[in-house]
Order: structure tokens, then C-alpha cells, then sequence
């Protein structure tokens, strides 16, 4: 094992802008700068190739799981979510995996 990672897709509520969506992607970058356990980070709006797509994701990088739980229970990472993504999502699929 060389690291673990994490992988999250959004689908928005109806109504959610592209500006909304690129003012998430922002902070969210951000989280890096406050989150020292982040090993790479990113983020994006999805390119619009396949109607069945999510439309955002967040792909992060750790070493190791505890270093994950540390960015999952941050306060910053914890108010991103509380503020800026938990109001506009309609769904969400996650997975974490040790690579």
C-alpha cells in the first residue's frame, strides 16, 4: 500500500449554478493550505461528455487512512460541506481504497 484515497461524486439539486459550483470547487481547493493530511487534491465540474454523469467531484489523496480521518472530521473541511455543499446536494456516492 502507497497511500489511500478518496473519491466523492455530487449531483445538485435543480437550480445549482455554475457559479455556485465553481465557488465550492474554490474552497474546497483551499482545503490543502488548512489540512496538512492532504496529499493531493482535486476537484472539478464534470465536462459534460455523458448525460449520466455526476456533476462535480473530489478525488484526495492521504497517506494512510488515519491521516483521511483527519481531513473527514476537520473543522474546515467540516464547514465547506455544512455551508456550501450540504445545501445543493442531491446526491452523493463515495468511495475510500487503500492504492
Amino acid at each position: 500500500m502507497s497511500g489511500f484515497r478518496h473519491v466523492v461524486v455530487f449531483r445538485w439539486n435543480e437550480g445549482t449554478t455554475v457559479e455556485q459550483q465553481e465557488d465550492l470547487a474554490r474552497r474546497l481547493r483551499a482545503l490543502p493550505d488548512a489540512i496538512p493530511e492532504i496529499a493531493a487534491y482535486s476537484v472539478g465540474l464534470d465536462a459534460g461528455v455523458n448525460a449520466t454523469s455526476y456533476d462535480f467531484a473530489v478525488v484526495a489523496d492521504f497517506a494512510d487512512r488515519d491521516a483521511y480521518l483527519v481531513y473527514r472530521d476537520h473543522p474546515a473541511h467540516r464547514a465547506v460541506l455544512d455551508e456550501f455543499v450540504a445545501p445543493i446536494t442531491k446526491d452523493r456516492a463515495a468511495v475510500q481504497y487503500a492504492f
